[in-house]
């Protein structure tokens, strides 16, 4: 009397479709969640403000979306292609909510943008399958992202909001009531042409490229450390006269040699006087105005002669 398959998942559409196109990743016949809407951005949702969604890769879609996806048994996380087949663009994402009204679906605003889509288009959205991302190179579009004291830490709470990522994706975060424009360069595990990975749950190794607009600190000679170390003698950098004498320039203020040595002569100090040199002195004899070691100008003394007067000892 009791039939223990009748609550299996083949009888749960009616006998609509066999299990092998109701089961998730099973067989090629497996049925695909695929639908058009018309797409508006975040910021058009009715309700108040949520700028936390619009800075991810989550997208809300109607109700209707959520009773078909679970006809389909398509399980959690839902992941979804989405694609603008008059641009020939891809990307993907996941979902937030099922509040969206029938008929349309609220997109992060730069999801649009890398689709090339505007408010009222249609697009493509179908269920799909990506492997958890091993890999990803990210490009900041501004030179803004290196004031970031700790970008590791600010892209692992921004990748909360975000379900998968796609090549080529130029997605945005918020830090500190600043917008931050990043782009996917590379992603691994490759698949296809799109390179989507899931961000979720996953240990994703992350590399960054130089940021767009970013140029090397130009090295000025003589403030700085040189470009390359090769040729600088032990104890650190000797300013050459190609670094320091430029930068101030020396050559103007710089005597040459001969004129050095008149200015020397010109100069009235005893120092400088030919009378004070020590070796190979050519001054003349000094006058005998000018006191000599060893002799005296004062006429020379008489002798002292006994007194005759007064009373003798």
């Amino acid at each position: 009397m009791f039939n223990p398959g009748f609550y299996q998942e083949e009888d749960m559409l009616g006998g609509m479709y066999p299990a092998s196109m109701l089961q998730r990743g099973v067989g090629r016949a497996r049925r695909r969640f695929d639908e058009y809407y018309r797409c508006y951005p975040i910021a058009m949702l009715p309700g108040p403000e949520r700028e936390n969604v619009n800075h991810g890769g989550k997208v809300i879609m109607p109700p209707s979306a959520l009773d078909k996806l679970t006809r389909l048994h398509i399980t959690y996380p839902m992941l979804f292609e989405f694609i603008n087949g008059a641009a020939d663009k891809t990307t993907h994402g996941g979902v937030l909510e099922f509040i969206a009204e029938e008929g349309k679906i609220y997109l992060p605003y730069w999801m649009m943008q890398t689709l090339s889509l505007d408010p009222g288009d249609l697009v493509q959205i179908m269920s799909t399958d990506l492997p958890p991302g091993s890999f990803i190179k990210l490009q900041a579009q501004s030179t803004a992202f290196l004031d970031i004291s700790d970008p590791k830490a600010v892209l692992e709470n921004a990748f909360r909001n975000f379900s998968c990522l796609t090549k080529g994706d130029v997605f945005t975060f918020s830090y500190n009531d600043q917008i931050y424009e990043m782009a996917v360069l590379e992603t691994k595990p490759e698949t296809g042409k799109n390179g989507g990975i899931v961000t979720l749950e996953t240990d994703l190794e992350v590399d960054f490229a130089q940021p767009v607009g970013y140029e090397e600190p130009k090295r000025v000679s003589g403030t700085s450390t040189p470009r390359s170390g090769a040729g600088l003698p032990a104890g650190g950098m000797v300013h050459s006269a190609g670094s320091m004498a430029q930068a101030i320039n020396y050559a103007s203020i710089a005597p040459q040699s001969g004129a050095a040595a008149a200015g020397a002569k010109a100069v009235s100090s005893n120092f400088l006087s030919g009378g004070h040199k020590l070796k190979g002195s050519k001054a003349p004899t000094p006058k005998a105005s000018t006191p000599v070691a060893g002799a005296s100008t004062n006429p020379p003394s008489q002798p002292l002669r006994p007194r005759t007067n007064g009373p003798q000892p």
